[in-house]
């Protein structure tokens, strides 16, 4: 994310700026600027999507030893599958032109990054939306922001041609960009909070409710 998706949203952000400059009649900028803000903003929705689904298969994939994967190799070919699925109903988005079929394959897209985000092994602080810590979660966030950018993708042609869409799409992308915001902050936190691999067995070792932990071995002389 640090190294595709954050510097294409800046060079997003900053063309969309150049683009409703234009629209309004307040710069002679070249008409390109909404071809390549909408160009660059599909590789911006595309990326998010590809690294999301990466990551919860990393995850999933590597909660437990190979061989002892929860639910055996049924589940595991279950969401192998989910996951192809995503990226195949993402890659149909791209090239359809019917708004239903996008609209479809938007949603079967973001069905399966939420079925795969709520497999037990990926970290969420709560699944409960009155509870602060579901704000809070990097999760959900990054869930909502993945909705979010599926929705301009499918709605591009729209976004062109009407301006009640042009409006929506400025809003939604606001908060996309806010979300991106959140994310960067949730994301640093989470990865202080998890412990590594090699922290995991002194951690789990620890009484969290008598915020006691057990003497270390001393080392070998």
């Amino acid at each position: 994310m640090v190294t595709v998706a954050y510097p294409l949203l800046g060079v997003v952000l900053h063309l969309a700026r150049r683009t409703r400059q234009r629209r309004l009649g307040r710069s002679r900028l070249p008409a390109s600027s909404g071809a390549e803000h909408s160009d660059l903003g599909r590789a911006l929705a595309v990326a998010v999507v590809l690294i999301e689904v990466l990551a919860l298969a990393v995850v999933i994939g590597t909660k437990a030893p190979f061989g002892q994967f929860s639910g055996g190799p049924g589940r595991l070919v279950g969401l192998s599958l989910i996951a192809l699925g995503s990226l195949a109903a993402l890659a149909a988005l791209l090239r359809l032109q019917r708004p239903a079929g996008r609209a479809g394959f938007a949603l079967l897209t973001w069905a399966g990054v939420l079925t795969l985000g709520s497999q037990n092994e990926v970290w969420r602080l709560s699944d409960d939306p009155l509870s602060p810590a579901f704000w809070q979660s990097h999760y959900w966030g990054g869930a909502g922001l993945t909705g979010l950018l599926l929705f301009a993708l499918a709605a591009r042609l729209e976004i062109q041609r009407d301006p009640r869409w042009r409006r929506l799409h400025v809003g939604a992308n606001a908060l996309a960009a806010l979300l991106f915001l959140a994310q960067a902050i949730s994301g640093s936190r989470d990865l202080l909070e998890i412990p590594l691999s090699w922290q995991k067995p002194a951690i789990q070792a620890c009484d969290f409710a008598r915020q006691l932990c057990p003497t270390p071995a001393p080392p070998p002389s």
